[in-house]
Order: structure tokens, then sequence, then C-alpha cells
């Protein structure tokens, strides 16, 4: 009977919150020639050029490369291979780790549920997770047995904190100090998605008891807030995180290929990460990442900062959403002037005169960084994932670019600096 009441109210949760019909309708992303466009087909075969020379020269196994403009794909191959020690060819549809791309997912995840009224951004995250009431700030570190010490926080995190990256929370692993890698590994924390049976709420109820880089609000950490904020998903929807994410965001856009566990029928279609070693590709070992993950494990962890996988195709369709102002194929999933200020810098004094700036989603390019050149027009959103995937759109070209990689330590790579000029270059209108 408790499982029965459970199903009931998520269904309930799912009905109530479904996404509304737009007025608009942008078609789904189909496939046309890039003259069609505004875009030269032979502009665009210089990304041929740049992905062979990279394969050639060792730079990266293969990597996919998608191009599309005013909702038109006008550039999708596959270069390269899959899978380098077993000689499998790359493919147009195989599937990456997007890892912190997830981030952009879950903030939008939290931002549909704002546009709902159900809490305002300048809350405290304690008042909808008891546990992050207050916050220690990082004083003191004993080598010896991984204790610190730290002092009361100035203010409590807010969910605008965590959705900007600067509640103070950082990374375990692969933080930059390593006092806090010690620290959280000493509570096992886990950074992203993982084959191990562990929850969401578990994991972000033991990430609530760590020290904060900073106080709140002061200064840009790149760490779990947005696994909090994914957690965060949960208590205010009622629903796992994984099925809000499917039922309000993969389903109604389209996105058929993309999960934090991968079902069996789809497995083979990941792309191993790869690290190079004595002139070959190698897989890459297990270290704190799993290579399992996620075709196998318990597949309990939804993280909401690292732990998707998806394709180049549905990443450009969420991100095709967003050029359209928050529709896509009739359905409505975020308003226009929720978008707008998603795009808007919520921290001025922290992003001054850097060239870009930290939204509610994404990173997105300023006047002096489109004066820079190389990173698209002023308003062009990006980010990028840990194991060498990467993306960005231009609202202005109405441009979208994304480049699948799965790699380690890939030092001689500059496939992703060099893949914006060329997508920008190639438009011919």
């Amino acid at each position: 009977m408790k499982k029965l009441m459970t199903f009931l109210l998520i269904v309930v949760s799912v009905a109530a919150g479904a996404q509304t019909k737009s007025i608009h309708y942008s078609r789904p992303l189909t496939t046309d020639i890039p003259e069609n466009n505004g875009m030269s087909s032979e502009r665009l075969s210089r990304i041929d050029s740049m992905c062979q020379k990279a394969i050639k020269n060792g730079d990266v196994p293969g990597m996919v490369a998608l191009v599309a403009r005013n909702g038109k794909i006008v550039y999708h191959k596959a270069f390269g291979l899959s899978d380098y020690p077993a000689n499998k060819p790359m493919k147009k549809d195989d599937i990456f780790r997007i890892a912190s791309q997830t981030k952009a997912i879950t903030a939008t995840a939290v931002m549909m549920l704002w546009e709902e009224g159900r809490f305002r951004l300048d809350d405290p995250i304690s008042k909808y997770i008891p546990e992050f009431k207050n916050p220690q700030v990082f004083s003191t570190f004993n080598e010896s047995d991984s204790t610190w010490t730290g002092t009361p926080a100035n203010k409590e995190i807010t969910i605008r904190h965590l959705l900007t990256h600067t509640s103070g929370i950082g990374y375990g692993a692969i933080d930059g100090d390593k006092s806090f890698q010690k620290i959280y590994g000493k509570a096992g924390i886990s950074d992203l998605g993982t084959t191990k049976d562990i929850t969401v709420a578990n994991n972000i109820k033991k990430l609530a008891k760590m020290p904060l880089h900073h106080n709140p609000g002061e200064k840009y950490t790149y760490g779990e807030g947005l696994d909090v904020l994914g957690y965060f998903v949960e208590v205010i929807s009622g629903m796992p995180f994984d099925l809000f994410l499917k039922t309000r965001i993969f389903e109604p856009l389209g996105m058929n290929d993309t999960y934090f566990y991968l079902p069996d029928h789809k497995a083979s279609r990941l792309v191993p990460i790869q690290t190079p070693a004595n002139g070959k590709w190698i897989h890459y070992p297990a270290t704190f990442l799993d290579p399992d993950y996620p075709a196998k494990g318990a597949k309990s962890y939804f993280s909401g900062g690292a732990g998707l996988c998806s394709t180049a195709k549905d990443y450009a369709t969420f991100l095709q959403m967003y050029l359209n102002g928050g529709e896509l194929n009739h359905i409505r999933i975020l308003s226009r002037t929720t978008v707008q200020l998603i795009m808007q810098n919520q921290f001025p004094d922290l992003f001054k005169d850097k060239g870009d700036h930290y939204g509610l989603v994404f990173g997105v390019v300023d006047q002096k960084g489109r004066n820079t050149g190389g990173l698209g027009a002023e308003g062009t959103f990006y980010w990028g994932g840990y194991f060498n995937t990467s993306y960005f759109a231009d609202p202005t070209e109405q441009i979208i670019g994304i480049l699948m990689k799965q790699t380690m330590d890939a030092k001689s790579d500059n496939t992703g600096w060099q893949y914006k000029i060329l997508v920008e270059s190639a438009i011919d209108d």
C-alpha cells in the first residue's frame, strides 16, 4: 500500500507540473544544407581537416562534431575511433559522459520550479535542506588525521549562490586544494556519477557538514553546488531527480539518449574514457572515476553536477530550446523572461572585466570577450565537461556548436578553441 501511495503521489506531481503548450511552434532540430542557413559548406569542411589532423597527430582518438544554425543541423560528423584498443569507429549517435554539462540541465530544472512560485532565489537552502543551517568556513587542517576547524560563515547559503558557484562549496577529488580533497575523501563524498549504492539525499546531507572555501557570495568557487540543487529539486518536486528530468525536460524535448544510467540496450554506444600512453590510447584506469559508470553498478546516485551522459544531437536540442527563448516543439520549458534573467551577470563585482560572467545556468560572453575574438558574439553561452566535451550557443547568430570527445590528460588537444573559430567563420550570409 505504501508503494502504491508513493507511486500515486509521483503521478500527481508529474501531472501538476507538466510542461505547458506554447503559442509558438519551433520545430525539432532537423538536417538541412549549410547554404540554406547562411553557412558555407566549403568553410565548414575546415572542421574535417581540424579533426583529421588532431587524430593523426595523436591529440585525440576520435570525436563527434555538430553545428546547427537557425534550428537546422548543417554539420554533424564523426571522426576517428570511439574505442582505440578495440579499433571501433566513432559514430554520430555515440553516447558520451557529459560531466559538468549536466549542470545547465540541473539549473534549468531549478528555474522551472522557480517559475511555479515554489521558492525565491535568495531563500537560504537550509529552509529546504536543514542540514545546511549554520555553515562553517574552512580555517585549519590537520594533516595527520584529516580533521579540520572552521569559523561560522557570515551568511547562509542561498539558492542563487548554489546556481552561480558562489556558495563556497568546493569539490573533493578534483578540488584544487588538497586539504579539501582529503576532507571530502574521509567523509566519503561523491563528486560525480558512481556505480556505488548511494543516494542523492545521503551524499548531500554529508556534504552539508563540510567546510566552505569562503563566505557565501564573496568569491567564485567551482564545486558541488549543482549536486545540492539536484537534491533540492527532489525535495521541492517530491519526485526522484532522474524522473523529474525525464518527464519534465528530456521527454518533452525528445532527448531520447540522455540518462544518468544507460539502459542495457544502449550501453554499447557509450564511448570509453581514454588516455594517452606510449603513443597510443588506452582505457583510463579506475581511480576515483569508475570506468563502468554509467553502464553498470547500483544506478542509484543522480549527480546534478556531473552525472549525465548524452549525444551531440540531444545536447544541441537542449541548447536550441534556449536559443528559442525557452520553447521547442510547441512545448514551453521556460519563459522568455526567465531565459533573459538566466543570462544576466548575477555578481558583477566578481566578474568585472573578465570577458565573461556566470549567469544562473551558463558562462556568458560579454563585450570584452567578444572583442577578444574566438569566443562568439556578446551573449554567447557555453560550458564543457570534465571528460573533454564542450558546447557554445550564439543567440546573435543563432548558432550551436557541440564537440564531443572522451579523454583524460589529452595535453596537446587544441580542438576546443579552434572549433569555435571555425564554426563562426563559416557564416556566409
